[in-house]
């Protein structure tokens, strides 16, 4: 691959750190390249910031460049994470649905933002530490496949990315147990080889989600009712972004019986909750529609479709109802379907494509 210029996304990790390692010994002319995503300027609030949003996680990665002989340069991709990924969260969450902004950000900074900058460098492709595969198939469509280790397999936050995209995509971890990443790390002598992965959103290291969105709005979520199926109120909730569909725990509700959120809706500022039996549903409505192995699903056929990233996903067949507008029923009843959420499917290994519940 001499002459082939590719920019890795390096988060300071050492998925991101392995894959610059693996695409230079492969022959690539490697540049490694930070997103600066993070809002604060503040210098102790950015150096305690977690995931790739830190100081910290600048620092790695340019130590990790070094090691490797290979250029690094920190990006300004603010105004797009502010954007595309942030006030996306908020509004959301105001609107009773529940975000997944790792699939915001992975489309539109990740891709959509850094791809258009490393083009304009003058490279051939982007790569990224992800844990998947990109393929190129028999009908000529790009897609992406699961890694190779199921544990760790990130396929589902990268449903939406477009043809032009993966055609200048690499992702060489997707051949590699997580274990063997890291054995690779140590072998090689990176100081990242042990780093623990980060597991919360990176803006919201807390994981207090409510919290942040008052913050960021200067806006307290306005109390409410905790009403029944029937529309019976059961109590008082604290505001409606601090619930999403299918939370069993934190409700505060003594009712002698379990209940999970059902429905939260915005225009009344009501949270339904129900039994077990109440939050289970074979049938899902998905819209802002995206194929990827399949160039449309015109035709109704059957998948296997996970409805959020730690699903294990189950047999389900899509059928279009309207423009933008899908039916799939699941063979088997599944719990805490969530508007907002992801319903991706997948054909064998391969990504057929996916949209946004609703």
């Amino acid at each position: 691959m001499k002459n082939k210029t590719v920019v890795v996304g390096m988060s300071g990790g050492v998925d991101s750190s392995v894959a610059a390692y693996l695409l230079k010994e492969q022959g690539y002319q490697v540049i490694g390249v930070t997103m600066q995503i993070w809002q604060e300027e503040d210098i102790c609030t950015l150096e305690h910031e977690g995931g790739c949003c830190g100081l910290s996680a600048v620092e790695d990665a340019r130590r990790v460049a070094q090691k490797l002989g290979i250029p690094y340069y920190v990006m300004n991709f603010k105004e797009a994470f502010r954007k595309n990924v942030i006030d996306y969260f908020i509004r959301e969450y105001q609107e009773g649905r529940t975000p997944n902004p790792c699939i915001a950000c992975n489309r539109y900074v990740k891709w959509e933002s850094l791809l258009q900058r490393s083009l304009e460098i003058g490279a051939d492709y982007i790569a990224t530490g992800h844990y998947a595969r990109v393929c190129r198939l028999p009908n000529g469509r790009f897609a992406v496949r699961n890694s190779v280790t199921a544990r760790k397999d990130q396929t589902y936050a990268l449903y939406n990315l477009t043809q032009s995209q993966l055609a200048c995509t690499l992702m060489p971890i997707g051949e590699y147990e997580k274990e063997e990443v890291r054995r690779i790390a140590k072998r090689i002598g990176l100081e990242v080889a042990d780093k623990a992965d980060s597991m919360e959103i990176c803006f919201v290291p807390d994981g207090d989600y409510a919290s942040y969105i008052e913050r960021e709005t200067g806006q307290v979520s306005a109390e409410g009712n905790f009403v029944d199926v029937s529309g019976n109120v059961l109590g008082r909730h604290k505001g409606m972004i601090h619930y999403t569909v299918g939370q069993r725990k934190g409700l505060n509700l003594s009712l002698g019986y379990p209940v999970f959120v059902l429905k939260i809706k915005p225009e009344t500022n009501e949270v339904v909750v129900g039994r077990l039996e109440e939050s289970l549903t074979d049938t899902v409505y998905i819209r802002q529609v995206h194929f990827m192995s399949e160039a449309s699903f015109d035709e109704e056929k059957t998948y296997y479709g996970k409805i959020r990233y730690n699903h294990p996903g189950a047999v389900c067949t899509i059928q279009k109802k309207e423009e933008d507008l899908y039916q799939c029923i699941f063979e088997e009843k599944q719990r805490a379907v969530t508007p907002g959420q992801a319903l991706v499917l997948y054909d064998g290994e391969y990504v057929a494509g996916g949209g946004t519940i609703i």
